[in-house]
């Protein structure tokens, strides 16, 4: 991966960083000089289990020397999103990262799936990427710099997802948008791609709906390092992609993925084959 990538000029607009992934993608492009607009809807945890709110995010990234800004946001609401990011861009002065990160989840049969939370999900995700990208067009075609829209979402060639029908096709909306965006930026130089893990990732919605054990889990350090390598490249040819994480860092060099592994095990690509059944690692 990486290590000297210098982002100190960056600022990057991320959605859903008060745990898991987001605050790990968060933290590790603070490590790199990122500025970053820490954006979720919770506040304060002092009433909940959860742990994480927007604002502890953006203070762990300050500490590490970058500028922040916490900005509650719900990515369903236009008037909302509209207003974060004129804040953002008026609070940072420019953001040329945006990552769309936010997601709602829930694993189950059509027939055991309540209509609203299949609008939540369609919300969150498809509407959510959909706004927040779409707010954010003009000023990143007016940047002369690297920019980038990046979506946590799996390539979106999927023909079936019996199980988990509605997460899916709301998933598969985030990439689809995305890489849509690829073609209609392509002139402007926009990298706009998505990523998504080969395994489980430890979060509070792989333990929650028991996606596996720890063998089966890696850190979020994984998604975050496969960022920072997209970063890297060049936004004008590195466009409309849909890649893997493994992926991303084998192609650095990386053949050992122990040190994201919770446990001495390897684990098995869970999350590539929730959307693809015939999914086989590139090495195998």
């Amino acid at each position: 991966m990486p290590d000297s990538l210098n982002l100190s000029s960056s600022t990057a607009f991320i959605t859903g960083t008060t745990r898991g992934i987001g605050k790990q993608i968060a933290l590790t492009l603070a490590d790199h000089g990122c500025n970053i607009v820490s954006t979720g809807k919770t506040v304060d945890d002092s009433q909940s289990d959860l742990q994480g709110t927007i604002h502890k995010t953006a203070a762990a990234c300050e500490r590490k020397g970058v500028e922040t800004c916490a900005i509650q946001l719900d990515v369903r609401d236009e008037s909302m999103v509209n207003a974060a990011v004129e804040r953002a861009i008026d609070e940072m002065g420019e953001v040329n990262i945006l990552i769309n990160n936010a997601s709602a989840i829930q694993l189950a049969s059509v027939a055991d799936m309540p209509a609203k939370r299949f609008d939540l999900m369609t919300d969150v995700n498809v509407r959510g990427t959909y706004l927040v990208s779409r707010a954010f067009i003009d000023h990143l075609q007016g940047l002369d710099r690297d920019t980038w829209i990046l979506t946590n979402a799996p390539p979106p060639d999927v023909r079936r997802s019996p199980g988990k029908a509605a997460y899916a096709w709301s998933k598969l909306g985030m990439a689809f948008i995305t890489l849509s965006l690829a073609g209609e930026l392509a002139g402007d130089e926009i990298g706009c791609n998505t990523f998504w893990p080969v395994t489980a990732i430890d979060t509070r919605a792989t333990r929650y709906f028991g996606l596996g054990t720890e063998d089966d889990w890696r850190s979020p350090d994984i998604v975050a390092d496969a960022i920072l390598e997209i970063l890297s490249r060049d936004p004008a040819a590195f466009t409309g992609e849909a890649v893997y994480d493994e992926d991303v860092l084998r192609a650095t060099g990386v053949t050992d993925f122990s040190q994201y592994n919770l446990t001495p095990e390897d684990p098995a690509p869970i999350s590539a084959t929730m959307f693809d059944s015939e999914y086989r690692r590139s090495e195998e």
